[in-house]
């Protein structure tokens, strides 16, 4: 137990120093996401120099996704300054770039007032990431006892509500709306809202719509969620809230063709910065996700206001979703070989435990993954997030790992790579191993970023020339058995080309509790998401 901190997560990478840097990367995002699924911030140990450097991307991800997180890093004694002293860098300066709070303790007794303030800091307000630079002369450094200046743990973050007159607008806006619409962000999940959220929905029957991080607030078997139909409810809906989710490329900025021109707009935030950003709200709520959307629902309750079941837009959005269904049935069908990405993620589905962590990365493979793959409960969903990380995959997953040793041994993390993301940090499998993790790594590989080249088509550009200059730079080598990178180590691995040898993968994988596994899962090189309304990412000239 940490004295400042309560239980501060530590994930410590000096004892990896012949590993690529990557892995001050890595961990930093493996921290990161211990701060988020606990809400405490972890802890993440870098040396100097070039190890501060790797871990700015960690820094980054974590503030852009509000999650609380304490970088401590090394640096080079304070009388070799300016001399080019061993991995000299100006790191406080540079981390302010990437984090809330950036400092160096003047002093051996300033150290715990620092350390009190980054993580004050790191849990306050907007959570994000905090950096505390130790020069290297402090380590050989005596302290009288006596005039360390201790400080008190921080208390937990105060609970803000929102102005009463602004939660009667929000009512009396969503009181008037004929096609409203909830949208579930990763603030709610993070600020413990589940509860609350689901009383509302339930209570007042509103259509839910989760962002990625934001799944399993409410289930996603929930009968009002319409993630089905994501893009018919956002364009025709009149009147949005927004549960700790923010107007960014994710949401398209909230502007048209993506969303009505006069849609309105009810922001709940932590943040009054993020209220208005893009679009001016019809009402703007600041405070705790969970203590306002109790707030909404109790004067929604006063005023005994219920959406109908039985309204057309009801109906549109049901009409969607089967439409929708249909197609996507129709490919988890297909039997040809190799196989596309639905019938994978449809037997992948059909193993996976319901309160198991889900972690996924890659382009498609997250995409179609999020889709497919249901989240029964918060917090038990980690992607690339609102940076669009790449690389996050096995990070996210070793703290995911750690966090359910400690609290539920017996849950497991399912990590769902694309090919291209697992070769990032590929190699913490051997972290994996090392402290026998209960993670199981699934590799949708189709031989390439996006789409790749099959062992047919590789082999005639090797024959007839430099593949340098014929192949297509988003092209991996076919085939390649990134399970015999597991198998090095000590764990089990699988290379699949049918569903039935998914289903034997996966039914043996969740058996063996004692060994972590990697089943590497070959699909069509030319496999894709079904034909979408708009595209993903939304360009604008607004």
């Amino acid at each position: 137990m940490n004295k400042l901190t309560g239980p501060l997560r530590k994930i410590n990478t000096e004892q990896k120093l012949l590993r690529p840097l990557q892995v001050w990367e890595t961990a930093c995002y493996a921290a990161s996401a211990v701060g988020y699924l606990t809400g405490r911030p972890g802890a993440c140990l870098v040396v100097s120099g070039p190890g501060l450097l790797h871990a700015l991307g960690g820094m980054a991800n974590a503030n852009m996704n509000c999650w609380p997180l304490i970088v401590i890093g090394g640096s080079s004694d304070r009388n070799q300054e300016t001399k080019g002293a061993f991995q000299e860098f100006p790191q406080v300066e540079a981390c302010r770039l990437y984090s809330k709070f950036s400092a160096r303790p003047s002093s051996l007794e300033a150290i715990p007032a620092v350390i009190e303030k980054a993580v004050r800091f790191s849990i306050y307000g907007r959570p994000g990431a905090c950096y505390v630079d130790m020069p290297g002369d402090f380590v050989n450094q005596q302290v009288n006892k006596s005039s360390v200046k201790y400080v008190k743990c921080c208390l937990s973050p105060p609970v803000s509500t929102a102005e009463p007159s602004a939660v009667s607008e929000a009512a009396s806006v969503l009181a008037h709306s004929s096609q409203p619409l909830l949208i579930i962000g990763k603030g709610a999940a993070y600020s413990r809202a589940e509860n609350s959220i689901r009383k509302l929905v339930d209570q007042c029957g509103l259509p839910f719509l989760p962002t990625p991080m934001g799944k399993g607030v409410v289930p996603d078997n929930h009968p009002n969620c319409v993630a089905a139909a994501r893009s018919r409810a956002l364009q025709h809906a009149d009147v949005i809230i927004l549960l700790g989710a923010r107007l960014n490329w994710i949401l398209h900025f909230g502007l048209p063709p993506r969303f009505q021109p006069n849609v309105k707009f009810i922001q709940v935030d932590i943040c009054a910065e993020e209220l208005g950003n893009n679009v001016r709200p019809a009402a703007a709520l600041l405070g705790d996700i969970n203590a306002v959307t109790d707030q909404l629902l109790e004067q929604l309750v006063l005023m005994k206001w219920k959406y109908p079941s039985y309204t057309e837009w009801w109906k549109g959005l049901r009409e969607k979703m089967k439409i929708n269904d249909e197609m996507t049935k129709a490919l988890v069908l297909q039997k040809s070989l190799p196989m596309n990405y639905y019938t994978v993620f449809h037997h992948v589905r059909e193993f996976l435990p319901t309160d198991c962590i889900l972690v996924s990365e890659g382009a498609n493979t997250m995409d179609i993954g999020r889709i497919m793959l249901p989240n029964y409960h918060p917090r038990h969903r980690l992607d690339a997030g609102t940076f669009a990380t790449m690389g996050v995959g096995l990070g996210f997953a070793i703290a995911a790992a750690m966090v359910v040793k400690d609290q539920t041994p017996e849950q497991r993390v399912i990590c769902v790579e694309g090919d291209s993301a697992f070769g990032f940090s590929g190699m913490e499998v051997e972290t994996i191993c090392r402290y026998n993790l209960p993670v199981i790594i699934i590799v949708v590989n189709n031989n390439g970023i996006y789409n790749g080249l099959d062992a047919n088509t590789w082999k005639e550009i090797l024959e007839s020339g430099e593949p340098a200059a014929l192949a297509p730079p988003a092209c991996l080598l076919p085939n390649s058995h990134y399970e015999q990178i597991m198998s090095t180590f000590g764990g089990k691995g699988y290379f699949v080309q049918t569903p039935e040898e998914l289903r034997s993968a996966l039914k043996a994988s969740l058996a063996e509790k004692q060994v972590p596994s990697l089943i590497n899962v070959m699909i069509d090189p030319q496999s894709n998401r079904k034909q979408q309304d708009f595209h993903w990412l939304t360009r604008s000239n607004m």
